[in-house]
């Protein structure tokens, strides 16, 4: 009778090789950063050979939070708003491809050279677009409530395509006295025009912060 276990591996492990896993259990599960014995498993090795390339689990998410930062598009040396145009749209897009990592991107003690390199970059961008660091500073803040934001919206609801909308819209109006919520019941049927996509909101409202920003980039000290 063979025992039970883990899959004997056959090439060597890696950091990168057990980073990329623990992001593809963690975007499989959406709880984040897996159990070790849990990758272990994955992985097909003993818990315990992890602990030859990480110290601990911090260290393992450090990573996989790193490995998120470098699929984001860092802002070139081109104007400032396209390039910060480029960067949130990549953004929202890697954070919709790994949901868990959005609470967890700006929360590392340790941060990785992705993560070092990408802020360096956008700081950078905005410097040499004519913002002082003060105003550098709100800017960056400002886009990545933003960003973080709306993704986090997006992921919560309870559609994920205009059929799937056009149903849970139908289901809310059928119950709904319009009489009494006739804002809600109109904005109901506005959405659920054809072409309606709920991500376009992402480019409207973007453009909204992009606007406010350099109409107060001057003024910022």
């Amino acid at each position: 009778m063979t025992p039970s276990g883990p899959t004997t591996r056959r090439d060597p492990l890696s950091k990168e090789s057990v980073l990329r896993t623990a992001i593809a259990l963690a975007d499989e599960t959406g709880d984040g950063v897996p159990s070790m014995r849990g990758l272990a498993k994955r992985l097909g090795v003993e818990a315990m050979a992890l602990y030859h390339h990480f110290r601990n689990k911090d260290d393992i998410l450090d990573g996989m939070v790193d490995l998120v930062f470098a699929e984001i598009e860092l802002p070139g040396d081109e104007d400032w708003q396209p390039a910060m145009r480029r960067r949130a749209t990549s953004m929202r897009d890697a954070l919709t491809r790994h949901p868990w990592a959005i609470s967890l991107m700006d929360s590392r003690k340790n941060p990785g050279p992705a993560t070092m390199r990408h802020h360096d970059a956008v700081i950078g961008c905005l410097r040499n677009g004519g913002f002082t660091i003060a105003g550098a500073a709100h800017a960056f803040s400002v886009l990545d409530a933003y960003i973080y934001g709306f993704t986090l919206q997006h992921l919560s609801l309870p559609f994920t395509s205009s059929d799937e909308l056009e149903d849970v819209a139908d289901a809310i109006l059928e119950q709904l006295p319009r009489e009494e919520y006739p804002h809600f019941a109109e904005m109901f049927g506005h959405v659920m025009k054809p072409g309606y996509a709920v991500t376009d909101e992402f480019d409207i409202g973007l453009d909204l912060v992009l606007d406010g920003l350099r109409r107060h980039r001057d003024g910022w000290r």
